[in-house]
């Protein structure tokens, strides 16, 4: 065996027994992609806000939740925050004027259903999980309007969901290391089956979870933000690994091929969160844990130290990712080389 399948080796012993890992990102594997800025066209007049909503439609359209040319829709009620775009960037439809806060977290069902998270409330709207018509039609909410709470039927700020092949609901609640801090399980009409989580770094308990994603085997990946990691577990909550090599993650995809993609945008020397992680969009196995490429942030200790780079991300049929971004306000295209 050569040292360098010998290293590998060695390195997915650590990936896979005992489901857990050291406690480095990996931040040095090659990025054979070049950036494509400002994807995305908007009507005229209009200037992007803040997204950290992205995901992939059917037939190669993308959807965005964009917040309404700022950084929250709530005094921007005639603004659309949903935005449908096709393949090439060009805006097909929108739709949510007045009905969202705070677009976070996007999920697009086997049905094409579009799902968003409103992970802030104004006292009438907010703090909840809507499922829509490709058409913009409300079809359910999950959560109380306006209720910031911890109950079978209220949330404090969701951050994401995803719908199981099933059709089963899971919602990642509580944006916000101080939050609710758990994973809600609804049926496939909302009604409530289960929770897991609470406030800590142990095994199944969260620090701000902040994105889900799902594999072709089932297994449901957590985005644990603040504890700098992330967490995998079976539809029931049990927990299966925890893997810090993709870094701090606010956003995770998992495409066809089992691929993994992890947006980190807080890791930053100058504020003290994770020194010597660097920023950017991590890529590698969803199975093994093995990262291949690295995207880092062309800014990756701003003197600003609020988020950069991705925080949502996603990947195409064709291969190419975008990455939602919260601080810079766009949408990043990165094409394969």
């Amino acid at each position: 065996m050569t040292s360098l399948a010998l290293r590998a080796f060695f390195v997915l012993v650590t990936l896979t027994v005992g489901g857990a890992v050291g406690s480095e990102a990996q931040n040095h594997a090659p990025n054979p992609y070049t950036t494509i800025p400002l994807w995305g066209e908007l009507p005229e007049g209009r200037e992007w806000g803040s997204t950290s909503a992205i995901y992939p439609g059917p037939n190669g359209t993308i959807w965005v939740g964009e917040r309404c040319g700022q950084n929250d829709c709530s005094d921007r009620p005639d603004v659309d925050p949903i935005l449908h775009f096709d393949h090439d960037g060009k805006l097909i439809n929108s739709f949510g004027a007045g009905m969202i806060v705070w677009p976070h977290g996007l999920h697009v069902d086997a049905e094409h259903n579009v799902w968003v998270a409103d992970a802030r409330g104004d006292g009438e709207r907010g703090h909840q999980v809507h499922k829509f018509s490709p058409d913009g039609e409300l079809l359910m909410s999950l959560g109380t309007a306006g209720v910031a709470a911890l109950g079978e039927t209220t949330f404090d700020q969701p951050s994401d969901i995803l719908v199981a092949p099933n059709g089963d609901i899971f919602v990642v609640d509580g944006h916000g290391a101080s939050g609710n801090n758990r994973v809600v399980k609804f049926s496939s009409d909302g009604a409530f089956i289960k929770e897991w989580g609470g406030t800590g770094k142990e095994h199944g308990e969260f620090r701000d979870p902040h994105a889900l994603a799902m594999d072709s085997q089932g297994r449901l990946f957590v985005a644990d933000r603040s504890n700098a990691r992330l967490q995998i577990f079976d539809q029931e909550g049990n927990h299966i690994a925890t893997w810090t090599q993709f870094g701090r993650p606010s956003g995770l995809f998992i495409d066809k091929n089992d691929i993994l993609y992890s947006a980190d945008s807080e890791s930053n020397n100058t504020w003290g969160a994770n020194p010597g992680w660097k920023r950017g969009i991590r890529i590698g196995s969803a199975i093994d844990g093995m990262v291949t490429a690295f995207i880092p942030d062309p800014e990756p200790d701003p003197d600003n130290a609020g988020t950069t780079a991705a925080e949502g991300v996603m990947v195409d049929d064709e291969g190419n990712i975008y990455g939602a971004e919260v601080g810079p306000r766009m949408v990043k295209k990165y094409v394969k080389n």
